[in-house]
């Protein structure tokens, strides 16, 4: 085999592991892109927040807990886990920990742990009326 052979060979499989990296990070960007952008569900969540703090090693972001239980049965409560990533939906949440609030949520699936440790996103709070 001649060396412009092998020059050829190596040139062209460079490029095709090149070519395919590339390919996997596109594929990869709009992926992440489309579940950053698209929301699942929406919803809204009604408790005590019990829970907020700022998290993470590299990605911070908030991550809290509501405690929803239902006021006619006695049941056990259930715990509603959340990420906020706007520090004023943060701030507002912490101005009513303990009190009964609804959190307007969206739920982003297939997101990777540093965009937040669960798939529920709350985008709003506000005080629950009064019973």
């Amino acid at each position: 085999m001649s060396d412009s052979f092998l020059q050829t060979v190596t040139r062209f499989a460079l490029r095709s592991v090149i070519g395919l990296g590339l390919t996997a990070l596109l594929l990869l960007g709009s992926y992440l892109a489309f579940t950053y952008h698209y929301t699942y569900s929406q919803g809204e969540s009604v408790g005590f927040v019990q829970k907020l703090s700022y998290k993470g090693w590299v990605c911070k972001t908030w991550e809290g807990e509501q405690i929803r239980a239902l006021a006619s049965l006695p049941a056990i409560p259930d715990k509603f886990f959340f990420t906020v990533r706007d520090d004023a939906v943060a701030d507002q949440i912490n101005t009513h920990i303990g009190q009964k609030v609804v959190m307007v949520y969206e739920q982003h699936r297939g997101l990777p742990s540093c965009f937040g440790e669960t798939e529920y996103f709350i985008v709003a709070v506000r005080p629950a009326p009064s019973d």
